[in-house]
């Protein structure tokens, strides 16, 4: 086994509290050590041009990594910014949703569109926002984008943010979001191979938007079919455990069972972590490339100004304050 490195623990320990009990207390997706492990390993994955700058603000892209999860609470619009219910729209789904926004907007309208998720139109406005701040050589908006971009595409990477089905209500599974891209990682994450190679340029970030989407919504079946038989077969007073989180005892998925699943989708959610990873970094480079590639070095080591401070003081406030308490959408 792979040695733990005190940082892990600390990172899995923070975020453990609260994703586990089968009353929806869940604020994150992926958990806070999914999206900064993705978004942290993203960088390694750039060439030598880029990848100085974002090592030297690593620490940001990693702490801001969960952001996104934050502004559902404090943002009206944002849940439906971090999966698409594409099953909503009936058989071969794929070919009736028009890949570009315009088209799907004159087909379904809207508010219909923002009703069952937006996520792989949502990843082409960010890469576009990313490829203006390099433009424009705003520090604070690279970073900030650049975070809040990864967040997304790891999103993307999840099969249960491609149903209505999202969290096993429809089928007698609640609580499998959470068990799918939380429990396995918390218990399995330490052991992933994050080295995925080098990032590339995307062509079209919007069709590749979409082939996330389609790939992780193929994994869908899987990861519902082969709970449900493991469950069907599992000694019952095996399947939970309690741990104590804290000073709160919680009701866990056991390490046992969590295992078992884990064999049977034959370590799933690693490769889609690892998809995520390679895909976040490559996003990143394709927008630097399509800014006309500026030299970063001229604003390496700028300050973020004081107004922006107090910009991402008063979104932590307001995500502190739960100004909506219940985000539409989905919900662990």
């Amino acid at each position: 086994m792979k040695k733990v490195t005190p940082i892990i623990l600390l990172l899995i320990g923070s975020v453990a509290v609260s994703f586990y009990s089968f009353k929806s207390t869940s604020k994150t997706k992926w958990g806070f050590f999914g999206h900064q492990r993705i978004n942290r390993m993203a960088v390694f994955t750039l060439p030598p041009e880029i990848v100085g700058f974002y090592k030297q603000h690593i620490d940001y892209i990693t702490s801001h990594a969960v952001d996104p999860d934050k502004r559902r609470y404090a943002v009206e619009d944002e849940a439906a910014r971090h999966y698409i219910d594409i099953d909503h729209y009936g058989e071969n789904p794929f070919e009736k949703v028009p890949m570009f926004w315009s088209k799907a907007v004159e087909k379904f309208t809207e508010d219909t569109l923002k009703a069952y998720g937006i996520v792989p139109w949502h990843i082409e406005v960010m890469e576009r926002r990313l490829q203006d701040a390099f433009v424009r050589e705003d520090l604070f908006k690279i970073l900030h984008t650049s975070a809040d971009l990864g967040h997304y595409i790891a999103d993307a990477h999840v099969p249960l943010h491609t149903t209505e089905n999202y969290n096993g209500q429809l089928t007698n599974q609640k609580g499998i979001h959470g068990f799918w891209e939380s429990r396995i990682p918390e218990l399995k994450a330490v052991d992933y191979d994050y080295f995925v190679g080098r990032a590339t340029y995307i062509e079209s970030p919007i069709k590749t938007a979409w082939k996330i989407i389609k790939d992780s919504h193929a994994a869908v079946d899987s990861v519902l079919t082969f709970e449900a038989k493991l469950n069907s077969i599992y000694p019952p007073d095996k399947k939970y455990g309690i741990e104590n989180r804290g000073n709160t005892m919680v009701k866990v998925y056991s390490s046992d069972y969590t295992n078992a699943y884990n064999e049977m989708i034959k370590g799933q959610v690693e490769r889609r972590m690892r998809a995520s990873i390679i895909m976040v970094g490559s996003m990143w480079y394709t927008a630097w490339v399509n800014a006309g590639k500026p030299d970063l070095s001229r604003i390496g080591n700028k300050e973020i100004s004081d107004s922006l401070k107090r910009e991402l003081k008063k979104e932590e406030e307001l995500y502190q304050s739960l100004k909506i308490k219940t985000p539409k959408g989905h919900e662990d």
